[in-house]
């Protein structure tokens, strides 16, 4: 077994520098995983750049070319978020990229991930919330498209409910969406998911984790055979955008949880990014970094390194 983690110098793009968006995690994240030796840089994969084909299975065509030329609506720009450049259309490609990529090297492995993307709040026209184009729609699409899996489960944790992928994929009886968020946080108007747990504000670990075991229950009712994990760390109680109040350990005992889920039941399993916006930013990229520690004990721990492509993978 090996294990492929996909990243490119994409991600990091030049905003104002009083921009509220802390763009530099992802450059934080991938040096913070090899410095700590939860990654070598053989594990690390170049995100491809997602063709118009690629994010045309999730997204309208005039939206996508409108992004390509520069032309998208002045209000669609607003509400992303991000000034309109050519540097944030590649950069968004190569995050769709970059999950079409560990959607198919978990596939093979049973387990990949992307430090990036979990881009929930784009919709089929349009995007919102730092969210250009959605990259767990686009794959899931893909996977039906090409027949590789019949029922999907995205698991979305981020505090932010994901209204995207509901308005894109909530009609669809193969895919089920569990989303659970902020009930008083952003997007303020909600599109319903499968399954949606509210939260209140300043939710703490035992409230949370109770929560999540109903969620894992229901998806454990809907037999998926593929399972996109949304990791965002933001209901740490750090973060600035959260709301809540949750510790590094009740993080760490969340993705426990789900990605013990998803290896007991042989259910391929890919990792998305999502928010993180703790100040110092440095708190977000430890808690994002756990994830991945989390991984390897769930993955690795005890398989030996003969089994793992690299001995580095089980080191302490």
């Amino acid at each position: 077994m090996k294990i492929e983690i996909f990243y490119s110098d994409h991600y990091t793009l030049q905003l104002p520098k009083d921009h509220r968006f802390p763009m530099e995690k992802y450059e934080l994240l991938r040096n913070f995983l090899l410095s700590e030796k939860i990654l070598t840089a053989e594990h690390l994969k170049e995100s491809p750049l997602a063709s118009f084909e690629e994010l045309h299975l999730a997204h309208c065509s005039d939206y996508i070319r409108s992004f390509q030329d520069g032309t998208v609506e002045p209000e669609i720009i607003k509400r992303i978020g991000f000034p309109w450049s050519n540097s944030l259309y590649t950069r968004s490609c190569a995050t769709v990229g970059g999950a079409l990529a560990a959607t198919k090297s978990a596939l093979k492995n049973g387990i990949s991930g992307n430090l990036a993307g979990g881009t929930h709040h784009s919709h089929c026209d349009r995007g919102e919330g730092y969210c250009v184009f959605n990259d767990i729609a686009v794959a899931t699409r893909y996977l039906q498209k090409h027949r590789l899996s019949e029922r999907i489960a995205i698991i979305d944790l981020d505090v932010h409910q994901g209204n995207g992928n509901s308005s894109i994929l909530g009609n669809d009886p193969n895919v089920f969406v569990f989303s659970m968020h902020g009930e008083k946080n952003y997007p303020f108007k909600k599109v319903p998911s499968h399954l949606d747990i509210a939260l209140r504000e300043n939710c703490e670990d035992n409230e949370y984790l109770e929560k999540l075991q109903f969620g894992l229950r229901k998806i454990s009712e809907f037999q998926p055979d593929y399972i996109f994990y949304q990791m965002g760390v933001d209901p740490l109680k750090e973060d600035l955008l959260g709301k809540m109040a949750l510790s590094f350990e009740g993080l760490k005992t969340r993705d426990l949880r789900v990605l013990e889920f998803a290896k007991a039941k042989n259910i391929p399993c890919s990792l998305a990014l999502g928010g993180g916006y703790a100040r110092p930013i440095e708190l977000s990229v430890r808690a994002y970094a756990n994830t991945y520690r989390v991984l390897k004990e769930v993955y690795f721990s005890g398989s030996g390194a003969s089994s793992i492509d690299s001995p580095d993978l089980t080191a302490p």
